[in-house]
Protein backbone atom coordinates (compact mmCIF):
# COMPACT_ATOMS: atom_id res chain seq x y z
CA UNK A 1 0.00 0.00 0.00
CA UNK A 2 1.62 3.57 -1.17
CA UNK A 3 1.97 5.53 2.26
CA UNK A 4 4.48 8.02 1.08
CA UNK A 5 5.73 10.38 3.56
CA UNK A 6 4.43 13.06 1.04
CA UNK A 7 0.65 11.85 1.59
CA UNK A 8 0.87 12.80 5.26
CA UNK A 9 3.25 15.89 5.28
CA UNK A 10 1.20 18.86 6.47
CA UNK A 11 -0.12 21.59 4.11
CA UNK A 12 2.38 23.96 5.53
CA UNK A 13 5.14 21.85 4.82
CA UNK A 14 4.16 21.14 1.21
CA UNK A 15 3.77 24.25 0.10
CA UNK A 16 7.28 25.62 1.12
CA UNK A 17 8.49 22.12 -0.64
CA UNK A 18 6.96 23.20 -3.55
CA UNK A 19 7.73 26.83 -3.47
CA UNK A 20 11.41 25.78 -2.98
CA UNK A 21 11.28 23.48 -6.01
CA UNK A 22 12.57 20.33 -3.55
CA UNK A 23 9.49 18.66 -4.53
CA UNK A 24 7.05 19.94 -7.70
CA UNK A 25 3.79 19.36 -8.33
CA UNK A 26 3.52 16.46 -9.92
CA UNK A 27 5.26 14.69 -7.73
CA UNK A 28 2.90 15.41 -5.06
CA UNK A 29 -0.18 14.83 -7.39
CA UNK A 30 0.74 11.14 -7.92
CA UNK A 31 1.50 10.19 -4.50
CA UNK A 32 -1.92 11.06 -3.23
CA UNK A 33 -3.44 9.90 -6.55
CA UNK A 34 -1.53 6.89 -5.54
CA UNK A 35 -2.92 6.17 -1.94
CA UNK A 36 -6.75 7.40 -2.69
CA UNK A 37 -6.64 4.65 -5.27
CA UNK A 38 -5.02 1.78 -3.24
CA UNK A 39 -7.20 3.04 -0.23
CA UNK A 40 -10.03 4.61 -1.06
CA UNK A 41 -12.28 1.17 -1.88
CA UNK A 42 -11.88 0.64 1.72
CA UNK A 43 -13.10 3.64 3.13
CA UNK A 44 -14.84 5.23 0.48
CA UNK A 45 -14.62 8.64 1.34
CA UNK A 46 -14.50 9.86 -2.17
CA UNK A 47 -17.10 9.77 -3.99
CA UNK A 48 -15.48 11.36 -7.45
CA UNK A 49 -11.52 11.21 -8.23
CA UNK A 50 -10.07 11.57 -11.54
CA UNK A 51 -6.44 10.26 -11.83
CA UNK A 52 -5.96 11.74 -15.32
CA UNK A 53 -7.48 15.00 -14.50
CA UNK A 54 -5.45 15.60 -11.22
CA UNK A 55 -2.36 14.64 -13.04
CA UNK A 56 -3.08 16.96 -15.84
CA UNK A 57 -3.76 19.80 -13.57
CA UNK A 58 -0.72 19.51 -11.73
CA UNK A 59 1.18 19.33 -14.73
CA UNK A 60 -0.17 22.87 -15.86
CA UNK A 61 0.52 24.18 -12.01
CA UNK A 62 4.32 23.12 -12.37
CA UNK A 63 4.47 24.81 -16.01
CA UNK A 64 3.35 27.61 -13.94
CA UNK A 65 5.56 27.13 -10.94
CA UNK A 66 8.65 26.62 -13.67
CA UNK A 67 7.33 30.38 -15.67
CA UNK A 68 7.64 31.77 -12.13
CA UNK A 69 3.75 32.53 -11.87
CA UNK A 70 2.90 30.77 -8.76
CA UNK A 71 -0.75 31.19 -8.13
CA UNK A 72 -1.02 32.03 -4.23
CA UNK A 73 -0.37 30.24 -1.15
CA UNK A 74 -1.38 26.75 -2.11
CA UNK A 75 0.32 26.10 -4.84
CA UNK A 76 0.43 22.86 -6.03
CA UNK A 77 -1.13 21.66 -2.49
CA UNK A 78 -3.71 19.38 -2.71
CA UNK A 79 -7.54 19.97 -1.48
CA UNK A 80 -10.68 17.76 -1.47
CA UNK A 81 -14.59 19.65 -1.88
CA UNK A 82 -17.41 17.93 -0.23
CA UNK A 83 -20.29 15.75 -2.08
CA UNK A 84 -22.60 18.70 -1.47
CA UNK A 85 -20.92 21.73 -2.31
CA UNK A 86 -21.32 23.06 -5.69
CA UNK A 87 -18.33 22.40 -8.40
CA UNK A 88 -18.96 22.89 -12.03
CA UNK A 89 -19.61 19.76 -14.45
CA UNK A 90 -19.12 17.49 -11.27
CA UNK A 91 -21.74 15.55 -9.21
CA UNK A 92 -23.98 17.92 -7.22
CA UNK A 93 -26.89 15.16 -6.05
CA UNK A 94 -27.09 15.76 -2.63
CA UNK A 95 -26.35 12.33 -2.20
CA UNK A 96 -29.79 11.08 -2.77
CA UNK A 97 -30.61 8.46 -5.58
CA UNK A 98 -33.25 10.15 -6.95
CA UNK A 99 -30.89 13.00 -8.03
CA UNK A 100 -28.02 10.75 -9.72
CA UNK A 101 -26.78 12.75 -12.37
CA UNK A 102 -27.47 15.87 -11.21
CA UNK A 103 -24.13 18.16 -11.79
CA UNK A 104 -23.55 21.93 -10.46
CA UNK A 105 -23.16 24.67 -12.89
CA UNK A 106 -20.53 26.66 -10.77
CA UNK A 107 -18.00 26.45 -8.56
CA UNK A 108 -18.59 27.63 -5.31
CA UNK A 109 -16.60 30.28 -3.91
CA UNK A 110 -14.78 28.90 -1.85
CA UNK A 111 -14.03 26.31 -4.74
CA UNK A 112 -12.77 28.91 -6.76
CA UNK A 113 -10.70 30.77 -3.96
CA UNK A 114 -9.10 27.42 -3.45
CA UNK A 115 -8.21 27.06 -7.11
CA UNK A 116 -6.83 30.74 -7.43
CA UNK A 117 -5.05 30.46 -4.48
CA UNK A 118 -2.82 27.19 -6.80
CA UNK A 119 -4.66 24.01 -4.57
CA UNK A 120 -4.50 20.81 -6.54
CA UNK A 121 -8.08 19.55 -6.38
CA UNK A 122 -8.35 15.85 -5.98
CA UNK A 123 -11.83 15.04 -5.87
CA UNK A 124 -14.95 14.99 -3.90
CA UNK A 125 -16.34 12.96 -0.44
CA UNK A 126 -19.20 11.34 0.82
CA UNK A 127 -21.61 12.64 2.88
CA UNK A 128 -24.92 11.58 3.59
CA UNK A 129 -27.96 12.17 2.18
CA UNK A 130 -28.58 16.22 2.08
CA UNK A 131 -25.87 15.98 4.65
CA UNK A 132 -29.00 15.89 7.51
CA UNK A 133 -27.29 13.89 9.95
CA UNK A 134 -24.22 13.38 12.06
CA UNK A 135 -22.75 9.92 10.03
CA UNK A 136 -22.18 9.56 6.08
CA UNK A 137 -24.10 6.65 4.35
CA UNK A 138 -26.79 7.15 1.87
CA UNK A 139 -28.51 4.71 -0.54
CA UNK A 140 -26.38 6.68 -3.64
CA UNK A 141 -22.74 5.94 -2.51
CA UNK A 142 -23.09 3.85 0.93
CA UNK A 143 -21.05 4.50 4.20
CA UNK A 144 -18.01 6.13 5.09
CA UNK A 145 -15.78 3.88 6.95
CA UNK A 146 -14.03 5.46 9.94
CA UNK A 147 -10.06 4.63 9.33
CA UNK A 148 -9.05 4.15 12.58
CA UNK A 149 -12.16 1.73 13.89
CA UNK A 150 -13.68 -0.06 10.10
CA UNK A 151 -17.06 -0.99 10.65
CA UNK A 152 -17.63 2.16 12.68
CA UNK A 153 -18.95 5.49 11.32
CA UNK A 154 -16.70 8.18 10.54
CA UNK A 155 -19.00 11.12 11.56
CA UNK A 156 -21.06 13.81 9.26
CA UNK A 157 -22.23 14.98 7.40
CA UNK A 158 -18.38 16.05 6.24
CA UNK A 159 -17.91 12.19 7.17
CA UNK A 160 -15.43 11.57 3.49
CA UNK A 161 -13.75 14.42 4.43
CA UNK A 162 -12.60 13.86 7.85
CA UNK A 163 -11.99 10.14 6.69
CA UNK A 164 -9.61 11.34 4.03
CA UNK A 165 -8.05 13.55 5.51
CA UNK A 166 -7.34 11.14 8.81
CA UNK A 167 -5.93 8.23 5.51
CA UNK A 168 -3.34 10.69 3.96
CA UNK A 169 -5.73 11.20 1.04
CA UNK A 170 -5.43 14.53 1.09
CA UNK A 171 -3.98 17.49 3.72
CA UNK A 172 -6.93 19.88 3.21
CA UNK A 173 -10.65 19.13 3.01
CA UNK A 174 -13.23 21.44 3.05
CA UNK A 175 -16.51 20.72 5.21
CA UNK A 176 -20.29 22.27 5.72
CA UNK A 177 -21.25 22.25 8.92
CA UNK A 178 -24.95 23.30 9.79
CA UNK A 179 -25.08 21.55 13.50
CA UNK A 180 -21.19 20.28 14.02
CA UNK A 181 -20.61 18.69 10.35
CA UNK A 182 -17.18 19.52 10.34
CA UNK A 183 -16.51 19.04 13.82
CA UNK A 184 -18.34 15.55 14.61
CA UNK A 185 -16.32 13.59 12.00
CA UNK A 186 -12.87 15.51 12.91
CA UNK A 187 -13.41 14.42 16.50
CA UNK A 188 -14.55 11.00 15.16
CA UNK A 189 -11.55 10.69 12.97
CA UNK A 190 -8.80 11.90 15.05
CA UNK A 191 -8.11 15.47 12.89
CA UNK A 192 -8.83 19.30 13.03
CA UNK A 193 -12.55 20.59 11.94
CA UNK A 194 -12.91 24.07 12.06
CA UNK A 195 -15.85 25.96 11.81
CA UNK A 196 -15.51 29.42 12.09
CA UNK A 197 -17.92 33.24 13.36
CA UNK A 198 -20.71 33.50 10.82
CA UNK A 199 -19.77 35.35 7.71
CA UNK A 200 -16.16 34.42 7.75
CA UNK A 201 -16.21 32.00 4.53
CA UNK A 202 -19.41 32.65 2.13
CA UNK A 203 -21.55 30.20 1.68
CA UNK A 204 -24.30 28.78 -1.02
CA UNK A 205 -25.18 26.28 1.10
CA UNK A 206 -28.90 26.29 1.39
CA UNK A 207 -31.20 27.90 -1.02
CA UNK A 208 -32.28 30.16 1.53
CA UNK A 209 -29.48 32.46 1.60
CA UNK A 210 -30.17 33.88 5.01
CA UNK A 211 -29.62 31.10 7.18
CA UNK A 212 -27.36 31.99 10.13
CA UNK A 213 -26.46 27.98 11.19
CA UNK A 214 -24.61 26.38 8.61
CA UNK A 215 -20.76 27.32 7.86
CA UNK A 216 -17.55 25.98 5.32
CA UNK A 217 -15.03 24.71 7.38
CA UNK A 218 -11.36 22.88 7.03
CA UNK A 219 -10.73 19.49 7.83
CA UNK A 220 -6.63 19.04 8.27
CA UNK A 221 -4.40 17.35 10.20
CA UNK A 222 -2.67 20.12 12.11
CA UNK A 223 -4.28 23.60 13.14
CA UNK A 224 -1.79 25.65 10.83
CA UNK A 225 -3.29 23.87 8.18
CA UNK A 226 -6.67 24.86 9.51
CA UNK A 227 -5.64 28.36 9.50
CA UNK A 228 -4.03 28.46 6.28
CA UNK A 229 -6.58 27.25 4.65
CA UNK A 230 -9.44 29.21 6.38
CA UNK A 231 -7.31 32.41 5.27
CA UNK A 232 -7.51 31.39 1.74
CA UNK A 233 -11.43 30.57 1.94
CA UNK A 234 -12.62 33.84 4.39
CA UNK A 235 -13.82 37.24 2.84
CA UNK A 236 -16.74 38.73 1.87
CA UNK A 237 -18.65 37.35 -1.67
CA UNK A 238 -21.76 39.05 -3.92
CA UNK A 239 -23.13 35.04 -3.50
CA UNK A 240 -23.56 35.34 0.30
CA UNK A 241 -25.28 38.36 1.55
CA UNK A 242 -24.11 37.38 5.14
CA UNK A 243 -20.49 36.99 4.46
CA UNK A 244 -18.14 39.72 6.04
CA UNK A 245 -14.90 41.41 4.47
CA UNK A 246 -11.48 39.43 5.49
CA UNK A 247 -10.51 41.56 8.72
CA UNK A 248 -7.15 41.54 7.93
CA UNK A 249 -5.93 38.85 10.59
CA UNK A 250 -3.07 36.58 9.43
CA UNK A 251 -4.49 33.55 10.87
CA UNK A 252 -0.89 31.48 10.75
CA UNK A 253 0.79 34.02 12.56
CA UNK A 254 -2.27 34.62 14.99
CA UNK A 255 -2.19 30.63 15.79
CA UNK A 256 1.27 31.04 16.58
CA UNK A 257 1.09 32.68 20.07
CA UNK A 258 0.71 31.71 23.41
CA UNK A 259 -2.38 31.55 25.80
CA UNK A 260 -0.40 32.29 29.18
CA UNK A 261 -2.77 34.29 31.51
CA UNK A 262 -5.80 33.50 29.30
CA UNK A 263 -9.07 32.20 31.44
CA UNK A 264 -10.58 29.27 30.26
CA UNK A 265 -14.26 27.23 30.97
CA UNK A 266 -14.49 23.91 31.08
CA UNK A 267 -17.82 22.67 30.83
CA UNK A 268 -17.80 18.41 30.70
CA UNK A 269 -21.09 18.78 29.22
CA UNK A 270 -22.25 22.15 28.57
CA UNK A 271 -25.33 21.44 30.04
CA UNK A 272 -26.56 19.30 27.64
CA UNK A 273 -26.79 16.10 29.52
CA UNK A 274 -25.22 12.45 29.53
CA UNK A 275 -21.55 12.35 28.15
CA UNK A 276 -20.30 8.61 27.82
CA UNK A 277 -17.54 8.18 30.63
CA UNK A 278 -14.81 7.16 28.77
CA UNK A 279 -14.76 10.24 26.27
CA UNK A 280 -15.82 12.81 29.87
CA UNK A 281 -12.70 11.17 31.25
CA UNK A 282 -10.18 11.68 28.44
CA UNK A 283 -11.26 14.71 27.76
CA UNK A 284 -11.11 15.63 31.46
CA UNK A 285 -7.46 14.86 31.12
CA UNK A 286 -6.46 16.95 27.98
CA UNK A 287 -8.48 20.03 29.40
CA UNK A 288 -5.42 19.75 32.51
CA UNK A 289 -2.90 20.76 29.02
CA UNK A 290 -4.59 24.70 29.14
CA UNK A 291 -3.18 24.78 32.41
CA UNK A 292 0.24 23.74 31.52
CA UNK A 293 0.27 26.28 28.96
CA UNK A 294 0.05 29.33 31.72
CA UNK A 295 -3.94 29.61 31.40
CA UNK A 296 -6.08 29.66 34.27
CA UNK A 297 -8.91 27.15 34.20
CA UNK A 298 -12.38 26.83 35.65
CA UNK A 299 -15.27 24.53 35.56
CA UNK A 300 -17.76 26.54 34.35
CA UNK A 301 -21.04 26.38 32.03
CA UNK A 302 -23.13 28.65 30.27
CA UNK A 303 -26.70 28.51 31.41
CA UNK A 304 -28.76 28.75 28.99
CA UNK A 305 -30.98 25.79 29.48
CA UNK A 306 -31.51 23.16 27.23
CA UNK A 307 -31.33 24.38 23.46
CA UNK A 308 -32.00 21.14 21.50
CA UNK A 309 -35.94 21.78 20.59
CA UNK A 310 -35.00 25.38 19.70
CA UNK A 311 -32.56 24.07 17.27
CA UNK A 312 -34.73 21.68 16.24
CA UNK A 313 -37.14 23.96 15.31
CA UNK A 314 -35.49 27.36 14.67
CA UNK A 315 -32.94 25.88 12.06
CA UNK A 316 -32.90 22.20 11.94
CA UNK A 317 -36.54 21.42 10.29
CA UNK A 318 -36.54 24.43 8.95
CA UNK A 319 -33.34 24.82 6.96
CA UNK A 320 -34.07 21.62 5.66
CA UNK A 321 -38.06 22.73 4.29
CA UNK A 322 -36.02 25.27 1.98
CA UNK A 323 -35.55 22.23 -0.06
CA UNK A 324 -38.84 20.94 0.21
CA UNK A 325 -39.82 21.53 -3.33
CA UNK A 326 -36.55 18.87 -4.67
CA UNK A 327 -38.44 15.86 -4.84
CA UNK A 328 -41.82 14.19 -3.53
CA UNK A 329 -40.79 13.35 -0.97
CA UNK A 330 -44.31 11.35 0.24
CA UNK A 331 -42.75 8.83 -3.10
CA UNK A 332 -39.71 8.14 -1.89
CA UNK A 333 -39.62 5.35 0.45
CA UNK A 334 -36.92 3.09 0.10
CA UNK A 335 -35.13 5.61 -2.36
CA UNK A 336 -33.74 7.99 0.86
CA UNK A 337 -33.69 7.56 4.21
CA UNK A 338 -36.99 6.98 6.24
CA UNK A 339 -35.82 9.45 8.58
CA UNK A 340 -35.19 12.29 6.26
CA UNK A 341 -38.61 11.87 4.98
CA UNK A 342 -40.05 12.68 8.53
CA UNK A 343 -38.00 15.80 8.75
CA UNK A 344 -39.68 16.82 5.64
CA UNK A 345 -42.77 15.70 7.52
CA UNK A 346 -42.07 17.54 10.34
CA UNK A 347 -41.89 20.52 8.32
CA UNK A 348 -45.55 20.62 7.22
CA UNK A 349 -46.70 20.71 10.79
CA UNK A 350 -44.52 23.10 12.12
CA UNK A 351 -46.14 26.19 12.79
CA UNK A 352 -45.21 29.77 12.76
CA UNK A 353 -45.63 30.30 16.75
CA UNK A 354 -43.47 27.50 17.31
CA UNK A 355 -40.89 28.84 15.12
CA UNK A 356 -40.83 32.10 16.56
CA UNK A 357 -40.58 31.10 20.32
CA UNK A 358 -37.59 29.05 19.20
CA UNK A 359 -35.86 32.10 17.66
CA UNK A 360 -37.09 33.80 20.76
CA UNK A 361 -35.30 31.06 22.82
CA UNK A 362 -31.70 31.54 20.79
CA UNK A 363 -31.60 35.11 21.34
CA UNK A 364 -31.97 34.57 24.82
CA UNK A 365 -29.39 31.93 24.60
CA UNK A 366 -27.23 34.68 22.85
CA UNK A 367 -27.67 37.32 25.52
CA UNK A 368 -26.54 34.20 28.26
CA UNK A 369 -23.40 33.43 25.99
CA UNK A 370 -22.48 36.69 25.42
CA UNK A 371 -22.63 37.61 28.85
CA UNK A 372 -20.49 34.23 30.29
CA UNK A 373 -17.83 34.74 27.23
CA UNK A 374 -17.08 38.32 29.16
CA UNK A 375 -15.28 36.52 31.97
CA UNK A 376 -13.22 33.75 29.73
CA UNK A 377 -11.44 34.15 26.62
CA UNK A 378 -12.36 30.30 25.68
CA UNK A 379 -14.74 27.67 26.44
CA UNK A 380 -13.60 24.68 26.52
CA UNK A 381 -15.70 21.33 26.15
CA UNK A 382 -15.96 17.09 24.77
CA UNK A 383 -16.74 17.61 20.63
CA UNK A 384 -19.40 14.74 21.32
CA UNK A 385 -20.83 12.64 24.05
CA UNK A 386 -19.25 9.24 22.30
CA UNK A 387 -16.61 8.47 20.20
CA UNK A 388 -17.75 6.60 17.09
CA UNK A 389 -20.26 4.14 17.26
CA UNK A 390 -20.98 0.89 14.62
CA UNK A 391 -22.20 1.65 10.79
CA UNK A 392 -25.77 0.08 11.57
CA UNK A 393 -26.30 2.43 14.03
CA UNK A 394 -28.25 5.48 13.62
CA UNK A 395 -27.21 7.06 16.81
CA UNK A 396 -25.16 6.11 19.98
CA UNK A 397 -26.61 3.03 22.06
CA UNK A 398 -28.48 4.71 24.80
CA UNK A 399 -30.64 6.79 22.45
CA UNK A 400 -32.65 4.00 20.93
CA UNK A 401 -35.84 4.42 20.84
CA UNK A 402 -35.93 8.28 21.63
CA UNK A 403 -37.39 10.24 19.21
CA UNK A 404 -35.65 11.91 15.51
CA UNK A 405 -34.62 14.90 17.16
CA UNK A 406 -33.18 13.27 20.58
CA UNK A 407 -31.74 10.56 18.09
CA UNK A 408 -30.13 13.76 15.51
CA UNK A 409 -29.17 15.98 18.24
CA UNK A 410 -28.49 14.04 21.98
CA UNK A 411 -25.00 13.21 21.43
CA UNK A 412 -23.93 16.29 19.89
CA UNK A 413 -22.50 19.02 21.81
CA UNK A 414 -21.37 21.38 18.77
CA UNK A 415 -25.15 22.77 17.56
CA UNK A 416 -24.79 25.11 20.43
CA UNK A 417 -21.97 27.37 18.46
CA UNK A 418 -24.27 27.24 15.03
CA UNK A 419 -27.09 28.56 16.99
CA UNK A 420 -24.62 31.37 18.78
CA UNK A 421 -22.88 31.57 15.43
CA UNK A 422 -19.70 31.71 16.82
CA UNK A 423 -16.10 29.63 16.12
CA UNK A 424 -15.35 26.55 17.61
CA UNK A 425 -12.76 24.04 16.84
CA UNK A 426 -12.82 20.28 17.37
CA UNK A 427 -9.08 19.16 18.40
CA UNK A 428 -7.54 15.49 18.96
CA UNK A 429 -8.02 14.92 22.84
CA UNK A 430 -6.64 11.25 22.88
CA UNK A 431 -8.41 7.68 22.38
CA UNK A 432 -10.45 5.41 23.80
CA UNK A 433 -9.09 2.40 25.31
CA UNK A 434 -10.07 0.83 22.10
CA UNK A 435 -8.81 2.75 19.57
CA UNK A 436 -11.53 5.12 18.86
CA UNK A 437 -10.57 8.99 18.90
CA UNK A 438 -12.15 11.52 20.84
CA UNK A 439 -12.26 15.58 20.04
CA UNK A 440 -12.10 18.06 22.41
CA UNK A 441 -13.83 21.23 21.46
CA UNK A 442 -12.50 24.86 21.84
CA UNK A 443 -15.21 27.65 21.44
CA UNK A 444 -14.64 31.37 21.13
CA UNK A 445 -16.49 35.13 21.79
CA UNK A 446 -18.19 36.19 18.40
CA UNK A 447 -15.69 36.83 15.85
CA UNK A 448 -12.83 35.54 17.62
CA UNK A 449 -11.78 33.33 14.97
CA UNK A 450 -8.15 33.91 15.63
CA UNK A 451 -8.39 33.03 19.18
CA UNK A 452 -9.73 29.88 18.93
CA UNK A 453 -6.89 28.85 16.58
CA UNK A 454 -4.46 30.28 18.58
CA UNK A 455 -5.77 28.32 21.78
CA UNK A 456 -6.03 25.16 19.54
CA UNK A 457 -2.17 25.69 18.55
CA UNK A 458 -1.07 26.24 21.62
CA UNK A 459 -2.78 22.90 22.89
CA UNK A 460 -1.41 20.60 19.49
CA UNK A 461 2.08 21.96 20.80
CA UNK A 462 1.67 20.57 24.12
CA UNK A 463 -0.03 17.83 22.77
CA UNK A 464 0.79 16.78 18.89
CA UNK A 465 -1.00 14.06 16.91
CA UNK A 466 -0.03 14.87 13.52
CA UNK A 467 1.95 11.80 13.38
CA UNK A 468 -0.74 9.09 14.59
CA UNK A 469 -1.80 7.23 11.78
CA UNK A 470 -4.75 4.73 11.66
CA UNK A 471 -3.52 1.04 10.90
CA UNK A 472 -5.80 0.39 7.96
Amino acid sequence: MPDSDLCWTPATVLADEIRSGSVTPTEVATEFADRIEAVNPKLNAYIHFDREQVLADAAQLQAELADGTPRGPLHGVPFSIKGLTAMAGLPLDSSLKPLAGTVGLRDATVVARLKEAGGLFLGKTNAPEFGYYGGTDSHLYGPTQNPWTPGHTAGGSSGGAAASVAAGLGPLAEGADGAGSVRIPAAMCGVVGFKPSLGRIPHTLLDGRHYTHVFHGPITRTVADAALMFSVMAGAADSDPMSVPADGVDYAAAAAGGIEGWKVAWSPDLGLGYVDPEVAAVCAEAVRTFESLGAIVEEATPAWGNPEEAMWKALWVPGYSCEYDVLDWKSMAGQVDDNLIEIFAQAETLTATEIGRAEAFRGRMWDTFSAFMRDYDILVSPTLATASFPLDRFAPEWLEGESLQRQLLGWLLTYPFNMTTTPAVSVPAGFTADGRPVGLQIAGRHRADAAVLRAAAGYEAARPWADAKPAL
